[in-house]
């Protein structure tokens, strides 16, 4: 009884120890998110708050700094001023060597929306001074963009 209880115990072990395997990336990349880590986010209507989507450097440490380019694509049922304001200010943003991380803010002013509109806004990454992959590696690019949508409450 001992002997068949080790031996579960021993095969209960080696098929656990794959079950930790984590994704390694062997290329470096830039990616953006939402807070909770996702690549879209709704934002209600009578909501006044500054909201931070960060992007990310996946890559070994850095000798040199890298910019990261992005831009910001609003639907036509947005308007700046009356439903968002962008905070961060350009369209680059510049990691120096030890940092990893960067944030675009945008502050999202109480607004009602037309809800037959396009009432989204998409911060996009665009490229980078030295050509790594935006989103994750694959066919898909997965967060590269992160696209947030106004509702109304």
């Amino acid at each position: 009884m001992k002997q068949v209880f080790y031996l579960l115990t021993t095969l209960l072990l080696l098929t656990a120890c794959e079950m930790d395997e984590s994704i390694v990336f062997d290329q470096p990349f830039v990616r953006i998110a939402t807070a909770t880590g996702g690549s879209s986010t709704v934002v209600l209507s009578d909501v006044k708050n500054v909201n931070t989507y960060t992007v990310y450097l996946s890559s070994r440490a850095q000798t040199e700094s890298l910019d990261v380019n992005f831009e910001i694509v609003v639907g036509d049922g947005l308007t700046a001023g009356v439903d968002y304001e962008i905070v961060t200010t350009g369209n680059t943003l510049t990691f120096l060597p030890g940092i990893y991380t960067m944030p675009i803010r945008i502050r999202w002013l109480e607004h009602t929306v037309d809800p037959t509109k396009d009432n989204t806004l998409t911060i996009r990454l665009t490229g980078n001074s030295r050509g790594y992959t935006l989103g994750y590696p694959g066919p898909d690019h997965n967060q590269r963009q992160v696209v947030i949508e106004k509702r109304n409450s």
